[in-house]
């Protein structure tokens, strides 16, 4: 009772001596130095009680949840994946998928729960199981999960076709080969009209292949259809690759439009309308036909149906559609998302980054989509600086002459910010909207100069910066500026901002011929302690004022190089020796022409340099993508598809006729379902699909009613032909056996014999669905044959199974009881044919071996090797050796027989050494040696125990008590060797049971022979070593063969080693157990290369 108390929210109070748990893994007790981490939860997981076991899952997925580790916990949960209880079910399935990966060994012991789980009744477990199976990356299981997915690609559940999408993805990263079959896949659950399936069907084929546009053309119409209806993470998706889609198969919609002007136009443009006024007619009428552009309808379709979405809750939906009309739509229609897109800046900062950052490179191309929302983007103090700048940038790519005043007056607010950056990056604002609008360029220079007395240094280098670039366009009008900022030198410390100083004085030095030679003695004085931009631009405004004014500013040179010249940077030093050879050339090269062209070099003209939005290049990038986030291409990234310059033929998106005759088909169906469950007898159904057809061809209301007396004497006639209908029905079942089933049919006979028609059900499960529809229109079309007695037709379709002809077949009464196979298979607990023969663990009652053609046999080897249980000093003197001896243990035939040898090296006697206490995995068990009453000192003695391993290399743990004080922890684990049993059996049956395990069951290498092993006799040997085989006697002298037997489930396990040339030899393992046939040959490789 105290430890199930632990567990409850509220925790008992600690009054007794039983010892106290941790309720919960985040609670304080992991410092508690008696913590045992998990215990109590394994504890749980190990009783019997559903409640227990279910409370105890559930803190383990919150642990889970929490990012804490429960690895270690995988043993205990995974054992309990065979639960009857649903809920543990569940949330065993959540903690398998989260660490199968981790814990691969152990979740491929339990790959046939999984399997079977497959066929589970709740949808949620067979999900789960799919789930769980493409977790574990293995190569080996790739066929199972394959055809898993298959099956679950056809349940009646779309949340297990669902799960099969996304196992798709998943299997191939494992294992890309399978592409061709996963492809078919695919394009099966493309055509699902489920729309919880089809953004998942979408995601698959984006990742496994998207340049498979082809699958996408006869689904364009649905997805673009269903796409309101789709969940918002499949709208994301499928919102991307329609996208993608689009811009392979239509024009660009904006090709003949006028460009870029229009849209970088105010908003509210009065200037516009005088100017139509001026121009010609003929422009006019060119006008007219661009706004009068007709799209694809397909592109049309899309454009609509994703509009609505612009009102989606999710923002990854809104922020979706916006780029689609940003690649797809023509110009006019882009509008249409800048509202959607203001509303999302009401969202979290995060979602805030994203749609900033989108807003930021639209408006760089049309300024008038945001115009409106200019205040939209003011900064606010709650901001974080990321945002600011952001919001920064789209205020400068929006300023126009109308709008620039007020921006010019929100970025004076921002100087007096205390975010540097942000102060920083609202002067270079200033300087942009300057060098774009000419108009206000003045009246920015003055406030630019007027930071220069600010008081925070920040804020004068910024200026600094800024205004240098400024001046550069036209730096005769502002003399004065200049030599205010000559002034400057003595106070600026920030290093971006005396090199730009430097930089104004040396390439203006002509209009401040006074003030620039001044500049550069102050400089000279302080040159060893400037940075090296400083530095770099001293050396310019040297040699400059040098080629301008040699008489006074000759001396400086000389010692501003002389001092260069030793400078500790490589960097100067290399400038200052290329630099001199200008000013300064050596003996000889004083008419180089370098020298000559000196001042043309230093002197000449310089370009004033543009402005611009960094996010100018971005428009390569797809809008909203990480790599158009991040302005640099990420992995995995796809280029946007250019426009091709002939749309493509939309007729290969036409699918609409085939849809009437699915949905007639599917309304006869049902309504042969209705009537025959409702109805006082099954014998009704035939003689309703008569009368739907006479109605349906003839129209009348008397042949309803003559129908309708059809019916009734249809019911007397096949009454009483009941009984010949089942005699027939055993002579027809044999024949089925024999040749391809044409129906639903073979599946139930194939009941009764499933051990004969396993393999042919499963070859021809493929074809099922195409009989199926075979049957359907012939029972639609064959309304007179339906008149006849019903004995005469099952006399003819007996005729005619062995000659088949085109003629179509009617359906008897028995046909009609056979096909429940309408139900869907997740009902019944069989398996299907796909999912059982070779692939899937077969038990003693599927596939019988005859006991007298198998026989047990005695072991070729017996091990001698011991391993060390317990030391002597850990075990305070008891020394014990283990050794398998592979004989069979008196207590069960399923257990492993293990010696134990037990050694006193103390200086005590030892007394009453015994097994306390036992830790076993699910399914092990395990029987004691006989207690040892005295262990005299240097003497030792034997014990036998025995282990059902349950055909599992997971070890048993269990104490060895010595008296009543000493307690020892002791682990056993078998080979897989020693979990098998050595038995005969004649060659040609050895041969059948091989063949009865291929595929996955069949486990192959081929290995390099050591030279000590080229003859057979000393490969048996090594074969013998490693695992408890017997011989079989062999016709063929290359080929040896060995058989066994699991101990536990008596599960052959068969070996054959073909001896090949060049010292090689092919080993092969065949074993319904995969673990124990995959185990077992790398053994065998390592053994024989050892």
């Amino acid at each position: 009772m105290a430890s199930n108390g632990s567990y409850s929210n509220e925790r008992p109070s600690s009054g007794g001596d039983a010892p106290e748990y941790a309720t919960d893994p985040a609670s304080g007790s992991f410092f508690h130095s008696d913590y045992k981490k998990h215990e109590d939860l394994k504890q749980m997981l190990d009783s019997n009680k559903d409640s227990l076991k279910l409370e105890a899952m559930k803190r383990i997925i919150g642990m889970v949840a929490k990012g804490r580790d429960a690895s270690d916990l995988f043993p205990a949960v995974v054992k309990n994946v065979v639960s009857k209880n649903i809920e543990v079910k569940k949330l065993v399935y959540v903690y398998l998928v989260r660490y199968a990966e981790e814990q691969q060994d152990l979740a491929l012991l339990s790959i046939s729960t999984f399997q079977r789980a497959l066929k589970d009744p709740n949808q949620l477990i067979r999900a789960s199981a799919l789930r769980v199976l493409s977790s574990i990356r293995v190569p080996m299981i790739v066929p199972i999960v394959m055809l898993a997915i298959k099956d679950s690609a056809s349940d009646m559940s779309p949340y297990v076709r669902k799960t099969a999408a996304h196992a798709i993805p998943k299997l191939y990263s494992l294992d890309q080969e399978q592409k061709e079959e996963l492809i078919h896949v695919i394009e099966k659950l493309l055509s699902d009209k489920t729309t919880l399936v089809v953004g998942s069907a979408v995601m698959a084929f984006e990742e496994v292949c998207p340049e498979r546009i082809d699958l996408i053309h006869k689904n364009y119409r649905k997805l673009c259809n269903l796409l309101v209806d789709v969940d918002e993470w499949g709208q994301v998706i499928i919102i991307n690759m329609l996208t993608r889609y689009a811009r392979t198969q239509f024009t660009d919609p904006n090709a003949d439009d006028a460009g870029e002007e229009s849209q970088n136009k105010p908003f509210y443009d009065d200037d516009g309308d005088d100017d139509e006024e001026d121009d010609g007619e003929e422009q006019k009428k060119e006008e007219k036909t661009k706004k009068t552009y007709t799209l694809d309808p397909d592109h049309r379709l899309l454009l609509r149906n994703t509009k609505p979405l612009l009102q989606s809750r999710n923002a990854s939906v809104v922020m979706g559609v916006a780029q689609l009309y940003h690649h797809l739509a023509p110009r006019s229609e882009v509008m249409v998302v800048a509202k959607a897109l203001i509303r999302l800046l009401r969202s979290h900062r995060e979602v805030q980054s994203v749609v900033l950052n989108c807003i930021a490179s639209i408006s760089t191309l049309r300024k008038g989509m945001f115009e409106p929302f200019l205040k939209s983007f003011f900064v606010r103090t709650s901001d974080p600086t990321h945002i600011k700048l952001l919001k920064l940038e789209i205020l400068t790519n929006l300023a126009t002459e109308t709008s620039i005043s007020v921006i010019l007056r929100e970025f004076q607010t921002y100087i007096s910010s205390h975010d540097k950056e942000f102060v920083a990056a609202a002067i270079q604002a200033i300087g942009r909207c300057a060098s774009n609008i000419k108009e206000v360029t003045d009246s920015c220079l003055s406030g630019l100069v007027s930071l220069l007395s600010n008081r925070d240094e920040a804020v004068v280098a910024e200026s600094v910066v800024v205004i240098k670039k400024l001046l550069q366009t036209q730096p005769s009008e502002h003399k004065d500026i200049i030599i205010h900022m000559a002034k400057l030198v003595d106070f600026i410390a920030v290093p971006q901002a005396r090199a730009s100083i430097l930089w104004l004085l040396g390439e203006y030095s002509d209009r401040v011929p006074k003030i620039a030679p001044d500049v550069l003695r102050k400089m000279s004085k302080t040159f060893i302690n400037e940075e090296d931009i400083v530095k770099l631009q001293i050396l310019n405004l040297a040699v400059k004022l040098y080629l301008t004014n040699p008489k006074q500013t000759k001396l400086l040179c000389q010692y501003v190089f002389s001092l260069a010249r030793y400078d500790q940077n490589y960097d100067i030093r290399d400038r200052a020796r290329f630099l001199r050879q200008f000013i300064f050339p050596s003996a000889g090269l004083e008419n180089s022409k370098l020298a000559k062209h000196a001042k043309k070099i230093f002197l000449a003209t310089k370009p004033a340099p543009v402005l611009e939005s960094k996010f100018k290049d971005r428009e390569q990038f797809q809008l909203g993508s990480l790599s158009h986030y991040i302005n640099a291409r990420a992995n995995g990234y796809h280029d946007l598809p250019a426009f091709p310059d002939k749309p493509s033929d939309s007729s290969v998106r036409d699918v609409e006729p085939i849809v009437p005759v699915q949905e007639t088909r599917s309304k006869k169906q049902h309504t042969v379902k209705k009537r025959s469950f409702y109805s006082e007898s099954e014998q009704s159904s035939p003689a309703d699909e008569d009368s739907e057809e006479e109605s349906s061809e003839e129209g009348t209301s008397e042949e309803d009613d003559s129908s309708e007396v059809e019916e009734s004497s249809r019911e007397e006639s096949e009454s009483g032909s009941l009984e010949s209908d089942i005699q027939e029905l055993g002579e027809r079942k044999g024949k089925m056996v024999d040749t391809k089933p044409k129906n639903n049919e073979v599946k139930k006979s194939g009941k009764a014999d499933s051990n004969e028609t396993s393999e042919e059900s499963d070859s021809d499960e493929a074809e099922d669905d195409s009989s199926e529809e075979e049957e359907t229109d012939s029972s639609e079309s064959s309304s007179n044959d339906k008149r006849r007695p019903p004995v005469k037709k099952l006399h003819a379709r007996t005729a005619n199974d062995d000659n088949p002809t085109p003629e179509p077949k009617p359906k008897s009464n028995l046909d009609l009881l056979l096909e429940l196979d309408d139900v869907p298979p997740a009902i019944t607990p069989v398996l299907t044919p796909s999912l059982g023969g070779f692939l899937t663990p077969l038990s003693a009652s599927v596939m019988p071996v005859t006991s007298a053609s198998v026989q047990p046999a005695s072991p070729s080897f017996i091990p001698l090797k011991t391993t060390e249980l317990l030391n002597k000093i850990s075990g305070r003197g008891l020394h014990v050796l283990s050794r398998f001896t592979r004989s069979p243990h008196l207590f069960s035939p399923a257990m492993v027989s293990v010696e134990l040898t037990f050694t006193n090296l103390g200086t005590e006697e030892l007394k009453d050494i015994r097994v306390s206490q036992k830790t076993l995995p699910a399914g092990m068990s395990m029987h004691d040696f006989a207690t040892i009453s005295v262990l005299p000192v240097n003497a030792t003695l034997p014990g036998t125990i025995g282990v059902d391993f349950n055909d599992s290399t997971q070890p048993v743990s269990f104490t060895l008590a010595v008296g009543e004080v000493q307690h020892n922890q002791v682990t056993i684990k078998a080979p897989v060797g020693e979990l098998i049993r050595a038995v005969t059996m004649p060659e040609p049956l050895f041969i059948s049971e091989q063949s009865k395990l291929r595929g996955m069951n069949e486990h192959s290498a081929v290995v390099n022979l050591l030279p000590s092993c080229n003859d057979q006799k000393t490969v048996c040997q090594r074969v013998f070593e490693v695992s408890n085989v017997a011989a079989i006697p062999s016709v063929d002298s290359k080929c040896l063969r060995f058989a066994g037997q699991t101990l536990s489930s008596k599960s052959l396990v068969l070996v054959t080693i073909k001896i090949l040339e060049n010292d090689q030899a092919n080993i092969s393992v065949n074993c319904e157990k995969m673990v124990v046939g995959s185990m077992l040959l790398n053994e065998i490789k390592s053994h024989l290369r050892d």
